[in-house]
């Protein structure tokens, strides 16, 4: 990544989600049959539910658009997944994209250390063109309340977001996931076992968090680690140049 290839989304997105419409927010066609089958499910009922009943109660839920990275990188053109954990919880973080933040927020600290591991001094903390050229950065949890961490984890979304990186894992080839920390890695066994299943040629990276609190820490620091240029290497020799 460098300094120019940084675009800035657009400016004039609402800040908070508005309400719990989840058939008409914008995702690539390719994304719509799993998304369908989850919101016809037991759990997709019930997080609907729940995320209803909070908006009803007066709750500041992020972000405005939790579909936008099923909207910017369409199924087909996954080269590489980033999982985070949840949305940033302050507002005008969360934009849909795990680590991504609008130009003009104040880079928050793990994505500072991701730069840093970049070895970029970038304009501003907008992964859109990274979508764009085929990154998935999904959350394994889609929604957050305000100044809450956590608050919408074990509510429905981590059924959705498992059967989106299976269904990546079934498809994308080459593809290289990164899983920073103990939350990302719990799903290194599911992406293993659906690309083995299909003989998907995977690169699958783990580390700690780049989290302040993990980013140096031993025994998989993420600072150091060198996964972007592994990544990098990989995705060229099978033809993928310029995808991060």
């Amino acid at each position: 990544m460098t300094q120019a290839s940084l675009l800035p989304p657009d400016a004039s997105a609402p800040e908070v989600l508005q309400a719990w419409d989840p058939q008409h927010w914008p995702v690539a066609p390719d994304w719509r049959p799993v998304i369908d089958a989850f919101l016809a499910s037991p759990q997709g009922q019930r997080l609907g539910d729940f995320l209803r009943a909070r908006l009803a109660a007066g709750a500041t839920v992020f972000p405005p658009q939790p579909f936008r990275a099923l909207e910017l990188t369409p199924l087909q053109s996954v080269r590489v997944v980033i999982l985070g954990q949840d949305p940033y919880h302050g507002r005008g973080q969360a934009q849909g994209l795990a680590f991504s933040v609008a130009p003009g927020v104040r880079l928050p600290p793990s994505l500072r250390n991701i730069f840093q591991e970049l070895g970029v001094a970038p304009a501003h903390g907008s992964l859109v063109e990274w979508a764009q050229r085929g990154v998935l950065l999904l959350n394994t949890c889609l929604t957050v309340e305000e100044g809450q961490p956590a608050s919408h984890a074990r509510q429905g979304w981590e059924a959705l977001t498992d059967a989106l990186i299976a269904q990546v894992a079934a498809t994308a080839s080459p593809c290289v996931y990164f899983l920073w920390g103990a939350h990302a890695q719990a799903k290194a066994g599911l992406i293993r076992a659906e690309a083995a299943a299909r003989d998907r040629d995977v690169l699958v990276l783990e580390s700690n968090h780049p989290s302040p609190l993990s980013a140096r820490r031993g025994p998989a620091p993420f600072l150091g680690s060198g996964q972007f240029v592994q990544a990098r290497r990989w995705l060229s020799e099978r033809g993928q140049r310029d995808v991060l």
